[in-house]
């Protein structure tokens, strides 16, 4: 246990100072900030009266000042938006060794192969989990400044458990790009696997097969695909863990026995 404390740890100062971790922040924020944007759009009768092209695309997705609206929006960012987000945290946790030539330094340390994978997924999950609770302030902060309706409990308890169910269905999701990155020796590779996913997501949901899609599943979890939500089943939430083991089991087997040579 201490050697997986001390090799988390040192994943954690590696990123300290790392340009990357605010980026990602910063760019997640983006949208709590456009939800911020409808409220106002929404809250002026005049703007919506003028039905400017701005306000017509709110009047089609349907949005209200409320925060059953602005928290569903964020529910939906994670589940499309976080597949290539959280897909760009993997690629470079797991990538950076390679484009920065410390692979091998890193394998000559005395900790285990294992646990050095261990501790960067782990970094990935904590990561993931700090970019949507970001969110989720910064949404709070805008929704109160903004005056809000306050909604009950129960409802509130609700919505917030599908955001995390959707933060945690993404999450899974994310984890076989670890093993492109390894594989790939770098960002290439993962990158543009998770440009795929993004691709064929869309595509498989549209045609009603997203179900069975494991990078689909958080998207339309969220509420994204609209009445596909309802052709989710058990069977695929067994699908996308299938997936998320796959991955971890491949990215942990390749990091233990391929040679490293670079």
């Amino acid at each position: 246990m201490r050697q997986q404390l001390l090799a988390l740890q040192a994943e954690v100062i590696k990123i300290k100072s790392a340009k990357i971790l605010w980026a990602t922040f910063i760019a997640f924020a983006i949208v709590p900030v456009m939800g911020g944007v409808f409220i106002l759009v929404v809250q002026d009768n005049e703007a919506m009266e003028k039905a400017s092209g701005f306000a017509l695309k709110i009047k089609a997705m349907n949005f209200e000042a409320n925060w059953k609206s602005y928290l569903n929006v964020l529910s939906q960012a994670v589940g499309v938006g976080g597949v290539l987000l959280f897909g760009f945290v993997a690629s470079w946790i797991f990538g950076r060794e390679y484009s920065d030539g410390t692979a091998k330094d890193l394998l000559s340390l005395p900790t285990s192969r294992t646990k050095i994978v261990n501790a960067k997924f782990i970094l990935y999950v904590l990561w993931c989990l700090m970019l949507v609770l970001s969110n989720l302030v910064v949404a709070f902060i805008l929704g109160t400044t903004l005056h809000l309706p306050t909604m009950d409990t129960s409802s509130l308890t609700g919505i917030l458990n599908d955001y995390f169910i959707t933060t945690a269905l993404t999450i899974i999701a994310g984890v076989p790009i670890a093993f492109f990155a390894l594989y790939g020796k770098g960002y290439l590779a993962p990158l543009s696997f998770v440009a795929l996913t993004l691709v064929f997501s869309q595509v498989i949901a549209a045609i009603g097969y997203g179900s069975y899609f494991p990078w689909s599943i958080p998207g339309l979890y969220s509420g994204a695909g609209g009445e596909y939500k309802n052709l989710l089943s058990s069977f695929s939430y067994i699908i996308l863990l299938l997936t998320g083991i796959v991955g971890y089991l491949a990215t942990t087997i390749y990091w233990k026995n391929a040679d490293q040579t670079k």
